[in-house]
């Protein structure tokens, strides 16, 4: 199988790279949208701002070539901030339209939970992931239960239907997969989640075999 990284100058390449060519993939990292083509599918990362990454997105068009592949309908995996840009807007320096492929905003923590708790920011260790609905890539059970968050903001109003799996952190639900058809995000950096991450990722891949 071959995975298309799409290199837009927002992120650090390399362990999403090797975890794809250990689970046996090709995995070809470029901004041209012709070998882009070539690809069975689409991984979007991402490290860093909103804004710079929307931003490098729009010089290099490559956001008109993800709103191409979203209309055909082909597999396309957002992770970490590759995952926010997937949405409506984000709040992070300034407001920024994202992709629009899910509904909702990205917004900051605020340090504090309704009940006056505080709590660090940026989210970041091991959190157990709570499946709230399974898209067809994931159907079996899972080998563990955690992955591992290092963010300072994620989506809010989203819709419950696109919502895959969430992490409870002092009483909020923050989204870790999201599904919308052939379109994927997870919060968190399946690479370097241990056991559980790596299967997600196994199985997003098995789910895009079956297409």
């Amino acid at each position: 199988m071959k995975i298309g990284v799409i290199d837009y100058g927002m992120g650090n390449l390399f362990s999403v790279e090797q975890a794809l060519k250990r689970l046996g993939c090709e995995v070809i990292i470029t901004a041209d949208e012709s070998v882009l083509d070539t690809t069975d599918a689409l991984l979007l990362p991402g490290v860093g701002a909103f804004p710079d990454a929307r931003k490098r997105l729009a010089e290099t068009k490559l956001d008109q070539y993800l709103q191409k592949a979203q209309r055909e309908n082909r597999p396309l995996l957002g992770i970490c901030l590759g995952m926010q840009l997937l949405f409506e807007e984000s709040d992070e320096v300034t407001p920024t339209k994202g992709l629009g492929f899910f509904k909702g905003r990205i917004q900051q923590f605020s340090g504090m939970n309704e009940k006056g708790q505080t709590y660090r920011v940026p989210h970041m260790g091991w959190n157990e992931l709570v499946i709230s609905n399974r898209p067809a890539w994931l159907q079996q059970e899972a080998p563990a239960k955690h992955v591992y968050f290092v963010h300072s903001f994620y989506a809010t109003d989203i819709e419950e239907a696109e919502l895959v799996a969430y992490a409870d952190y002092y009483d909020m639900k923050v989204p870790g997969i999201v599904a919308n058809g052939a379109v994927t995000g997870m919060q968190f950096h399946p690479e370097k989640s241990g056991e559980l991450g790596v299967y997600l990722l196994e199985q997003w891949l098995k789910g895009v075999r079956a297409c």
